[in-house]
């Protein structure tokens, strides 16, 4: 958004000091203008705020690397090793379809039990293979990426990991959470984005919707229903959410490519069936 240039400059650091060969390195303005960029960061500028995933498949679109490593402006990586480790990691795997850093909040270095895509989060310093991924802190190897069909343009924002997630696992691939690939990133909630409501609900709907076999549509959405309303004591939030639930219903998601039953079991068998 062109609004944290201090962060901005110290995640462009962090990639240009990593060991290994030199990342190629494409910063999207969404909507905006960036200046004083590095020499050889190149800039692509959309002409408007078209959101998280399609902003994110921008800038896939410019690169011609076999990796595609997703950084958010405000975090960085700590750890001159980690675009070497995450090579060798894919390089070691042929299935090996994405990786999931682990986010470390610089001021305390604790991990946030919500940054581990897992849901029996256990020890965050434990690795293991997982369902779903955090976007703003990811490498995903661009076959997987592409046969999966990338990101959801239209989610904007919330969600859109999982989509990909989701399609990555049906076409076969593998997705691993590395607690030794560190990003640094300030503790933050994503309540604070005024859309974060609507687009939640409305997402997840539409996540369902696109992705799930129709049995287990109402079960996913169910339960989900029933924890957003167990947690969250936000009277306003709440209704905020309930539009953005119905809106999931009344608007179209997207192309429907269900998975099959075979992801369902897999994903159970690694600890998170998709009914949550």
């Amino acid at each position: 958004m062109g609004d944290r240039p201090a962060e901005l400059g110290r995640a462009l650091q962090s990639l240009h000091d990593q060991d290994g060969d030199p990342i190629e390195v494409v910063v999207v303005g969404n909507g905006s203008d960036v200046s004083d960029l590095p020499p050889g960061v190149r800039f692509l500028r959309l002409p408007e705020n078209v959101g998280i995933p399609a902003g994110r498949n921008a800038g896939a679109a410019e690169t011609t690397g076999d990796l595609l490593l997703f950084l958010d402006d405000d975090g960085w990586l700590s750890q001159r090793g980690t675009a070497e480790r995450i090579r060798a990691a894919f390089a070691g795997d042929p299935r090996l379809g994405v990786v999931s850093l682990r986010i470390v909040d610089p001021d305390t270095g604790e991990t946030q039990r919500r940054h581990v895509p897992r849901l029996r989060v256990g020890d965050p310093l434990r690795s293991s293979a997982v369902t779903t991924f955090l976007g703003g802190a990811s490498v995903v190897r661009r076959q997987a990426f592409e046969q999966a069909g990338g990101l959801p343009d239209a989610f904007f924002f919330a969600h859109e990991e999982t989509d990909l997630a989701w399609r990555v696992l049906d076409h076969g691939w593998d997705i691993r959470y590395d607690a030794g690939a560190v990003m640094c990133h300030p503790a933050t909630s994503p309540a604070r984005h005024d859309v974060y409501f609507r687009l939640n609900a409305r997402n997840r709907v539409w996540l369902a919707r696109r992705n799930l076999p129709l049995p287990l549509v109402p079960l996913y959405l169910g339960v989900w229903v029933l924890l957003t309303v167990a947690r969250n004591r936000d009277a306003h939030a709440l209704r905020t959410w309930c539009r953005g639930f119905l809106e999931g219903w009344r608007t179209e998601p997207g192309p429907r490519r269900p998975i099959g039953w075979g992801t369902v079991w897999r994903m159970t068998r690694l600890g998170r069936p998709p009914v949550i």
